[in-house]
């Protein structure tokens, strides 16, 4: 019942405060999406690895 009441005192002064208008901009909305990106790849290698490839330049 408390609930219903704190409901029913926020929703009525909404109800009873008029009409909303909603009017279109004048000017164009321009939203502006040059965005950059960059990407960075570090690797390290296994001695092992890097002279296993280097032995067997074929196998990737």
């Amino acid at each position: 019942m408390k609930r219903r009441m704190m409901i029913a005192g926020v929703v009525t002064p909404l109800l009873a405060s008029g009409c909303i208008s909603v009017n279109a901009p004048d000017k164009p909305i321009v939203i502006n999406l040059n965005i950059s990106v960059t990407q960075e790849v570090v690797y390290r290698l296994d001695g092992e690895a890097k002279s296993l490839i280097q032995s067997n330049p074929g196998i990737f």
